[in-house]
């Protein structure tokens, strides 16, 4: 795979006011975001929170290149997104692993694909497994693996290459509430181990709060920056412990009396499309 050559200066992340349009399957056009302006500093951890289905996911794809703006500018590291860049890590909301391979074979994919010599690109898995406390399990099968487990090996399948920018979107929603809040506390250990600049998309705001810098609260779709929030609570955090201090509840309170007018204007959107789509087919 050819070396990155894009500039590796400025900000990590740049959308310059971008709004992204596509065509529905009837075809339709649908803004997924509009005039979107965000900005995520090195080493910067960054939550993005609004309404289900306003767009949150398509800021992802923007920085990934996988989806293109209709209007606006998207820059990594000072240069505009060209393609894959092997300096993006990203998490998905499900499991990204092969179910025929190995934990480790799992985790040593990465590093084979980018030439990594096998001894070393093994050496490395072992030390991420046993970063992430999977140390013993090397030869097991997705399958069995409960589903932190899963998600353990999925961060070490990430974070062994090395990113430099990490994009999660949703990553631990799937989980029990007390699993997630395990890994909110690995995530942080990890990243504080890495520097890598996250953009961290969920619906759920104490997670968000937990976990970041700064806050991007979204409008209901299509999706634009309504509020920004800087969250001054004092690093290294222990996600498990911080919810229930009074800084903690009272930015909760505030974002959540910011982000809650967009919750309702999305769900009474969503309840105003079914309700005419069932009036047509009647």
């Amino acid at each position: 795979m050819a070396a990155n050559t894009a500039p590796n200066t400025g900000p990590a992340i740049e959308l310059i006011n971008v709004s992204r349009r596509f065509l529905t399957p009837d075809g339709k056009s649908m803004t997924a975001i509009r005039d979107f302006t965000m900005t995520v500093e090195r080493g910067e951890f960054v939550a993005v929170v609004g309404p289900t289905g306003c767009g949150k996911s398509t800021t992802l794809n923007l920085v990934t290149g996988l989806a293109t703006p209709s209007a606006g500018e998207v820059r990594v590291f000072g240069g505009p997104v060209q393609g894959i860049d092997d300096r993006i890590g990203f998490v998905f909301q499900t499991d990204a692993l092969f179910p025929w391979r190995s934990v480790i074979d799992n985790v040593v994919a990465g590093p084979l694909f980018r030439g990594t010599p096998k001894d070393e690109a093994y050496a490395s898995a072992r030390e991420w497994l046993a970063r992430v406390n999977l140390s013993g399990h090397e030869t097991k099968y997705p399958h069995q693996l409960s589903g932190g487990m899963r998600k353990r090996v999925s961060l070490a399948q990430t974070f062994i290459n090395g990113p430099q920018i990490l994009l999660m979107d949703e990553p631990f929603s799937a989980l029990d509430v007390q699993t997630r809040v395990m890994m909110h506390d690995e995530l942080l250990r990890l990243w504080s181990q890495s520097k890598a600049s996250v953009v961290f998309v969920t619906h759920d705001l104490e997670e968000a709060i937990a976990l970041a810098d700064k806050v991007y609260v979204l409008t209901a779709g299509p999706a634009t920056v309504k509020s920004v929030y800087t969250i001054d609570i004092p690093r290294p955090r222990v996600a498990s412990e911080i919810r229930y201090e009074q800084k903690f509840i009272d930015i909760s309170r505030t974002i959540w009396d910011d982000l809650r007018g967009e919750v309702m204007r999305g769900a009474s959107r969503d309840e105003a499309r079914v309700t005419s789509a069932a009036e047509v087919a009647a």
